[in-house]
């Protein structure tokens, strides 16, 4: 094998959890029900204390948001205090108050006061269509269930954060159960970028032909691990067979009208609000290699940008920023399609009066030789 050029920075690796918790400052806290009805969750992404400048772009033609007029970058407010991702469609936009009433208790906020504590919590939101499939249609996240996410993250770890837990829990993606999926990336220089995605798609995230994630290719070792730590392989022709079979009936069973993936981009890199709103847009480039069709009509596809960066943070170097942020460009990308994946093959099967959704290590379990 060729050696590296000198003047060819290193390639970059994953940071030390390979998650969206490499990124300082970033934290994050599922709650989810999945008690007899109820297959739904909601996650919050929170940023430091002094929050996070912040950009998001919306493609799905179905989208449920909250807040996010306020991101663009021709608007008054330049920081975040929490970014929440949430089952329930339009409804599940309740458990926002929850997460609001929690930072408004701590103080956490823009000032609009004279007091310590006078303050308005800005909390941009996105939401999926996960309605039903716990039995019961009408249930969905509310203020309770955002509180109990933002209270979870005191306590979790990046051993919390992959799987059908949060926005996830009730995530079908294709045929198959989706879930919370998250990488990251140390760039050269040491710029840290991460993502966090909800994958839940009207689309599918397997090649039809093949039985092999779309994104697999563009993975990592490390993003294999602990899920496929022997790497993944093209599934037997009989699973694909099958798969096909139960993905018909599934389909003609329980259609999915509506979708939705989202999530969350974050970095360390000072950005402005335009630079974060081009970061969540070129992120959708990511979402586009690892779910086909993407960005339908059915779905919602909204993805965030955050920089952590804290106020008064030294501006970056014009002669060498351009390269930095293009280099972070592609990096958020990257992240955005492995988290894809690891969502994929973090997942677990689960059935409820609305159905069985098989995970993509049940569906194809010869491409997953050696699954712990």
């Amino acid at each position: 094998m060729a050696a590296p050029r000198p003047d060819r920075p290193a390639a970059p690796v994953p940071g030390p959890t390979n998650t969206i918790l490499d990124v300082p400052g970033i934290r994050v806290g599922h709650a989810q029900r999945t008690d007899p009805g109820w297959l739904t969750g909601t996650t919050v992404v929170l940023p430091p204390a002094h929050g996070a400048v912040a950009g998001v772009d919306v493609r799905g033609g179905g989208p449920g948001t909250r807040e996010t007029d306020l991101l663009d970058p021709r608007n008054l407010v330049e920081r975040v205090h929490a970014i929440v991702l949430g089952g329930g469609s339009a409804m599940g936009l309740a458990a926002v108050d929850g997460v609001v009433g929690r930072l408004l208790d701590t103080g956490v906020g823009f000032p609009m006061g004279t007091g310590p504590g006078d303050v308005v919590p800005i909390v941009p939101a996105a939401i999926l269509f996960d309605l039903g499939r716990g039995g019961v249609f009408r249930n969905h996240p509310d203020a309770a269930l955002g509180a109990a996410a933002h209270d979870a993250v005191a306590t979790s770890g990046p051993d919390d954060v992959l799987g059908s837990v949060g926005a996830g829990t009730g995530a079908r993606a294709g045929g198959l159960r989706g879930g919370i999926g998250s990488a990251s990336l140390v760039l050269p220089g040491g710029v840290r970028v991460g993502a966090l995605v909800a994958v839940n798609a009207v689309g599918s995230c397997v090649d039809p032909a093949t039985g092999e994630l779309y994104g697999a290719p563009h993975c990592l070792p490390e993003d294999l691990v602990p899920h496929a730590p022997g790497g993944l392989v093209r599934p037997d022709a009989a699973e694909l067979a099958a798969a096909h079979d139960l993905a018909a009936a599934l389909e003609a069973d329980r259609p999915a009208p509506l979708a939705t993936t989202i999530g969350v981009v974050a970095t360390d890199l000072p950005l402005t609000k335009a630079a974060a709103a081009k970061v969540a847009g070129v992120a959708h480039d990511g979402l586009a290699r690892a779910v086909l069709p993407v960005h339908s009509m059915f779905d919602g596809d909204t993805l965030f940008a955050l920089s952590t960066a804290p106020p008064g943070a030294a501006a970056p170097d014009p002669a060498t920023y351009p390269l930095q942020f293009h280099a972070l460009l592609e990096a958020a990308a990257g992240c955005v399609t492995r988290a894809v994946v690891r969502a994929m093959l973090a997942a677990e099967g689960v059935t409820t009066p609305w159905g069985t959704l098989r995970s993509y290590a049940e569906a194809f379990p010869s491409a997953l030789p050696c699954r712990s």
